[in-house]
């Protein structure tokens, strides 16, 4: 029935809307954590909850990876690991859709590097272009700090690990089994990261609902409404979709932090939002990678 399948359609690009506006408000939660338990604790938490929380739906014991396919699970788990926690010690440092805006030029990297069109040299320069207006060369009050900025670049550079690994991984695993592994062997080396770093206050009362809030929010939630959208949508959709978050982060930075950005700042998101667009729009059909960060 054809009202059938544009409700599914609409359903489907709602799903992916909504789980790009909860994933960044877990982002926003997070942060306002960070003075308590700082990222390092934040990200354990949030890992580790996750891990927890994913295990108990996919049940990763029931389908252990055979011996040929764990090297490249291990190197997902830390790519996954690396991304969250260099995301978290950005966005201590710069707003949040900034950091958003340079970590999506680690998948960026991975869909142009692929691709031998030369129409992808303009995206590749809107993308510059983007990175070069948020670069801390600026003297007055709107220069980013430089740790922060290359935090997030390297957030982004373990993003493009976790596409690579991810996919290796998951052509032998089930999505869902074969992230939920990823996110143990995440925990395994990001928990006592955060429990150096934040000491007994990690077990805190006060601490764990929101950190439990922050990877629901952060994983569970979105994860789910990104399965149902990814069986309903084509890929160039879905993917044209997810160039909208770096807008979304700057706004959920802006209502919940109050995260004030400058003009610039701003053409420099939508510089790479831009070259994130232009690439799915122009893409040739290819899978997608589901999201976990």
């Amino acid at each position: 029935m054809p009202h059938s399948r544009n409700a599914s359609f609409w359903w489907a690009i709602a799903s992916v809307l909504v789980a790009m506006v909860v994933i960044q408000s877990g982002a926003s939660l997070a942060k306002t954590l960070f003075p308590v338990i700082g990222p390092e604790g934040t990200t354990a938490l949030r890992v580790g909850f996750a891990a927890l929380m994913l295990s108990l739906v996919f049940q990763p014991w029931k389908k252990w990876p055979a011996k040929q396919d764990q090297k490249a699970l291990w190197f997902y788990g830390i790519s996954l690991g690396g991304m969250n926690l260099m995301f978290y010690l950005a966005i201590e440092r710069i707003p949040l859709g900034i950091a958003v805006a340079l970590e999506f030029t680690g998948p960026l990297a991975v869909a142009l590097l692929s691709s031998k069109r030369k129409l992808d040299l303009l995206w590749v320069a809107l993308a510059m272009a983007g990175i070069g207006l948020l670069l801390p060369w600026q003297t007055e009050a709107t220069a980013l700090d430089p740790l922060g900025v290359a935090l997030a670049l390297g957030a982004g550079a373990c993003w493009a690990g976790y596409i690579i690994f991810g996919q290796k991984t998951g052509g032998a695993l089930h999505g869902g089994t074969a992230v939920a592994l990823g996110m143990a062997v995440a925990a395994l080396f990001l928990f006592p990261i955060g429990l150096v770093s934040a000491g007994s206050t990690l077990f805190s009362w006060s601490v764990l609902p929101f950190a439990f809030a922050v990877a629901l929010l952060s994983s569970a939630i979105p994860y789910s409404m990104e399965m149902v959208a990814l069986k309903r949508l084509p890929a160039q959709s879905f993917s044209i979709l997810m160039s909208m978050e770096p807008a979304i982060a700057a706004l959920a930075g802006l209502i919940i932090l109050a995260e004030q950005l400058s003009l610039l700042q701003w053409l420099a998101i939508f510089s790479v939002i831009a070259a994130s667009l232009g690439s799915s729009l122009t893409a040739g059909k290819k899978p997608v990678t589901e999201v976990v960060s």
